[in-house]
């Protein structure tokens, strides 16, 4: 497919990007060929980086990444595999020392047109030209007629065929009429890639130029092309910014997706195989590399098992006329064989293999955001190597350089940069901290996002949450990030912020606001322990909190609703939680706060029920005066939902205290055998909610305290009392062995 300018010999190889088939075939076409310029399709604003694809560091699938210089949030990404043919196109054009160059819009006018609003596509043809050509061949799966004319084809040219029908394909869909008379992007792309072909041409001692671009661009850019003028034409008025590009990692799990271009793949993996692997040894080392996953999730798979495997999916292909078993045939060939029929397996060999979890690498010498340059250096230092999986990891806070990754990870996440969430960890300890860490490729898109705030990750971290302390709106929000900021060891942020608090707090009037901000300022007072943060200043703070908190909260409890009332004892809850990692004189204040608000007779139940049971746990009150209070609560003259109110707020979802103090079950079953028939329906829906947050066990035993209600103490009704002979037996073998009863058995 060669036309004649200016004695020089132009050759458009028509592709699908990321298929290995037409990799191999561009590079045999390439050696045939010996071009004296190569073009490829991508943002022409880039080219210079193409320089680095013969680096041995940096390891493709990797992307080009386009940003806007001033939003670096507006980006996009052009993906390659080792098995795509612009890539193979590019090794192969700096291998040889041939001038090669991106010849597509440049990044500059894609990203601005990301603003524009085009018309879609409604023309099939235009949408996905492959299923039109798969369907005229007979085909319902277009990857299949792909798979079967060009990825998994052997030796031998269609170049020029593909070009003939994909030129019909065009033919047919440019009759239809297409809206608006805007140039399309389309058309500016096809536009601007002509107009780097004839500028090649004007090269001196070019006589062959080679294009590498989509099959579907393939009629635009042979045969009679307009003028340069009209080209200009549709060029003209193209809005532009201001871009930057750089190499970036890429992974199969995001190939596996539409890329920036609408160019994905489904089976990454599998098409890296394709490319690396002899065709007759595909299907046999395939299966060998699922044999090997398999064998590594302890699931017995033989010599055999391959064998029978290749037999099946080749049989398939014979059966369906195709010319190799192709991916279709061989995964069924592994969940019928190597997987025994369970599709879970099955689902683990394609995420595994068939999609792969490859990431890709850039060398540290290529130009990258300085922030990212700073998290590429920690990293190493911390031993944090990012990878596409997911990987567990567990820190332990009395480690220097366990701390060190738990201050990396938590600063990334102040800067919107989540390599890693946090995740539970077994046992008990606060010097124990789990994450779950994943690196996607989007990540570098946050990385220079974020660079916006500083130049290394600590000052980056710093000034964003200074930012947050100037947006908050909350109290609460402050001393969230005040929290984050501790944990994540930077200092000046801390002092930013326990100024912020202090400011807020001087003028801060609602109660409620005061008690949502204590938490987190409580819990931060652990940090002394377990990271070595000086927090003398923060409990200061704290103080000042809760003294306000405290001043207000009888106020502030004063003709509540049901909703309100439940809010305000949700966050009395909430402090109570911190209240022992504060100082004795503040706790001393929180219960005397509290036990002003149970004396009161004018307050909501589920509020005074809640106080009085703080207080009962904490020991501010005795059992006998928590009885008592109850006893009262329950004669009062509210009404009956008010009282079940009350009680519900004092079990607070733990009914435990029911079990081991019989007079508040008397108190209770009492009050109960005392309502009259309406009253019980009325207050039933309450009870019921209130005792079925109770474990079953806890409830199972009220029920059994409740029918020795009037025994004497110590006493155990046989008849009536519960016991599980499966589920004591070993507790009674085990007490009868210690007092010397039983033998051990050897």
């Amino acid at each position: 497919m060669a036309s004649a300018a200016h004695e020089a010999q132009v050759h458009v190889l028509g592709i699908r990007h990321h298929g290995p088939g037409s990799a191999r075939a561009v590079v045999a076409e390439l050696e045939r060929l010996r071009p004296d310029a190569v073009l490829i399709e991508g943002p022409s604003d880039a080219s210079e980086l193409l320089a680095h694809v013969v680096d041995p560091d940096l390891v493709p699938p990797v992307a080009l990444l386009g940003y806007v210089a001033d939003d670096p949030a507006t980006a996009a990404f052009w993906p390659f595999g080792v098995f795509s043919p612009e890539w193979q196109a590019a090794r192969w054009a700096v291998g040889h020392d041939v001038p090669v160059e991106f010849c597509d819009l440049p990044a500059a006018q894609s990203l601005a047109a990301r603003a524009e609003s085009e018309p879609p596509l409604e023309d099939g043809l235009r949408a996905d030209p492959i299923a039109a050509l798969a369907a005229a061949a007979g085909y319902d799966d277009p990857e299949r007629w792909w798979d079967d004319v060009i990825e998994s084809r052997g030796e031998g040219d269609v170049f020029e065929s593909l070009a003939e029908a994909m030129r019909a394909v065009r033919e047919q869909a440019e009759a239809v009429p297409v809206d608006g008379a805007a140039p399309t992007r389309e058309q500016r792309r096809e536009a601007f890639m002509r107009k780097c072909l004839r500028a090649a041409l004007k090269r001196d001692g070019v006589r062959t130029v080679v294009v590498v671009c989509g099959a579907w661009h393939v009629p635009a850019l042979t045969g009679p092309l307009p003028t340069a003028a009209a080209d200009n034409r549709i060029l003209a008025g193209a809005p532009k910014v201001r871009a930057r590009s750089a190499w970036v990692p890429w992974s199969y799990s995001r190939l596996a997706t539409a890329s920036g271009y609408g160019a994905g793949v489904t089976s990454p993996g599998w098409y890296h195989h394709l490319f690396a692997t002899e065709p007759d040894e595909v299907v046999v080392r395939w299966l060998t590399l699922v044999a090997e996953l398999l064998r590594a999730e302890d699931v017995p798979v033989s010599s055999a098992h391959i064998i029978e495997g290749v037999r099946l999916a080749e049989t398939l292909a014979a059966l369906r006329r195709r010319p190799l078993a192709g991916l279709a045939e061989v995964d069924e060939a592994v969940l019928a064989v190597l997987c025994d029929g369970a599709p879970s397996l099955a689902e683990l060999v394609r995420e595994r293999i068939v999609v792969g979890e490859r990431l890709g690498a850039v060398p540290q010498h290529l130009p990258v955001v300085p922030l990212q340059a700073d998290l590429d250096a920690t990293a190493r230092t911390l031993r944090l190597k990012p990878d596409a999986a997911v990987k567990q990891l567990v820190l332990d806070l009395r480690k220097p350089n366990d701390v060190a990754k738990s201050q990396l990870l938590h600063r990334l996440r102040i800067l919107g940069i989540e390599w890693g969430d946090p995740a539970e960890t077994t046992g008990k300890g606060t010097f124990k901290e789990g994450w779950a860490l994943q690196w996607r490729p989007e990540l570098a898109v946050d990385v220079v996002v974020a660079s916006i705030w500083g130049t290394t990750v600590p000052d980056a971290a710093v000034r964003r949450l200074e930012a947050l302390a100037e947006e908050a709106t909350t109290l609460a929000e402050v001393t969230g990030a005040l929290e984050v900021a501790l944990v994540a060891d930077l200092p000046p942020a801390v002092t930013r912020l326990l100024r912020a608090i202090s400011d807020r707090a001087a003028v801060a009037h609602d109660v409620d606001a005061l008690l949502a901000a204590l938490p987190a300022l409580g819990r931060n007072q652990r940090y002394g322990d377990v990271r070595g943060t000086d927090t003398a200043a923060l409990a200061e703070v704290s103080s000042g909190l809760l003294l306000r908190a405290c001043v207000g909260l009888p106020s502030a409890v004063t003709g509540l609703g049901d909703e309100a009332a439940g809010v305000l004892a949700g966050r009395v809850d909430q402090v109570e939680e911190v209240i022992g990692l504060l100082g004795d004189a503040d706790r001393d204040r929180w219960y005397t706060a509290l036990r002003t608000v149970a004396d009161r007779p004018d307050v909501h139940g589920s509020v005074v029920g809640r106080v009085t049971r703080l207080l009962l746990d904490a020991g501010a009150v005795a059992g006998e005066d928590a009885a008592l209070r109850l006893h009262r609560a329950l004669s009062a003259g509210a009404d009956t939902t008010a009282k079940a109110a009350w009680i519900s707020g004092f079990l607070g979802g733990s009914g435990i205290v029911l079990v081991h103090d019989p007079a508040l079950l008397g108190v209770l079953d009492g009050w109960l055998l005392a309502l009259g028939e309406q009253e019980f329906v009325d207050v039933l829906p309450l009870l019921r909610r209130t005792f079925g947050d109770f474990d079953a066990g806890v409830r199972r035993n009220i029920g059994d305290r409740v029918v020795r209600l009037g025994d004497g103490p110590g006493t155990v009704d046989p008849d009536t009392a519960t016991l599980d002979p499966g589920l004591a037996g070993p507790a009674v073998a085990t007490a009868a062995m210690l007092l010397g009863l039983t033998e051990v058995s050897a």
